[in-house]
């Protein structure tokens, strides 16, 4: 991989090449995670098998037909992509994600002089429902978290932020309340003090802790404040950052990110939960983390597939 932007490429190269450079561009420049390339990768895969079919050139090699150059792309194809996609069935979220990573694709044509328009300019998303998803999957959580700038302080906070948010489960309110003093970086851990004023201590990934530090050295740097001390998160006045302005963040940020669904800092701490389960996670600790009194709460919270506990029980039943 290269540091360098991809150089600008006449439109006749074929667009196989050109989801390449865009992947690579992601990958060196933007600094996606792999796993967020790989999801783009899977999508620009797809469209780009049913553009060749369209074109009448599905052998491989003819790649490099013009024929499958990106200004070939027209709003007919575009058109019969999504009847493809509706026929196998794919959900409105499905369609919407393939579509936000063709935008992508041809936004950065677009930048680089490789198509004057793109086909996608009059093609809308389709309308999902306005309800705020229970959580976000792997792919959405890792999209929203990768396409982050931190080029800014607010930047660097607000990745600090949701970072936290999704590495430990938090509530808003109790990501709004902590100290510089309540993040053990020594022991990879957030002591929080959530409802009732109960206190417990919650584990935080590597990610999350160096998001924390970034943002702070930042900070203490640019605002010559005193390191280590007072609110975490801070707004642009150097108060505490409310848990409104917190949720309003998230919300133009995962517009932002491409996302076509509302979320909130209600759907991370879901998502945290439902990922800790689906990924093998102990329910009494996921309780724990959570700050739950109920392990009933706990099980009505979080989306526990039903394949999994099958396997659970199969291995554990000891009279089958």
């Amino acid at each position: 991989m290269t540091n360098q932007e991809p150089s600008h490429t006449n439109t006749g190269t074929s667009l196989h090449h050109h989801i390449l450079d865009f992947l690579e561009y992601l990958l060196a420049q933007k600094g996606y995670s792999p796993h967020t390339v790989r999801a783009y990768r899977t999508d620009l895969k797809g469209f780009y098998g049913f553009f060749a079919e369209f074109s009448d050139c599905a052998d491989d090699s003819m790649q490099r037909n013009t024929r499958l150059s990106p200004d070939a792309v027209d709003v007919i194809c575009i058109r019969g992509y999504l009847n493809r996609l509706h026929k196998e069935g794919l959900s409105k979220r499905s369609v919407a994600r393939r579509l936000s990573s063709l935008r992508s694709l041809f936004k950065f044509l677009k930048k680089r002089g490789v198509v004057e328009t793109s086909p996608l300019d009059t093609i809308r998303t389709p309308k999902l429902d306005k309800t705020l998803p229970a959580y976000l999957t792997v792919d959405d959580m890792f999209r929203l978290l990768d396409t982050m700038d931190d080029g800014t302080l607010l930047a660097r906070r607000n990745i600090a932020m949701f970072e936290l948010l999704y590495s430990s489960g938090l509530r808003v309110s109790e990501l709004s309340g902590l100290d510089c003093s309540h993040i053990g970086f020594g022991v990879n851990s957030v002591r929080v003090l959530g409802k009732g004023n109960k206190e417990r201590v919650v584990p935080v990934g590597e990610r999350a802790l160096r998001a924390i530090r970034y943002y702070r050295e930042t900070l203490e740097g640019e605002k010559k404040i005193s390191a280590g001390k007072g609110p975490l998160f801070l707004n642009k006045n150097l108060g505490r950052l409310s848990t409104r302005s917190v949720a309003r963040t998230l919300e133009k940020t995962a517009k932002e990110s491409g996302l076509t669904v509302p979320v909130s800092p209600h759907a991370l701490r879901h998502s945290f939960a439902t990922h800790m389960l689906d990924g093998g996670a102990d329910l009494r600790g996921v309780q724990e983390m959570l700050g739950h009194v109920s392990l009933s709460t706990t099980q009505k919270y979080t989306h526990v597939s039903i394949e999994r506990l099958t396997q659970a029980y199969d291995k554990a039943h000891p009279r089958k």
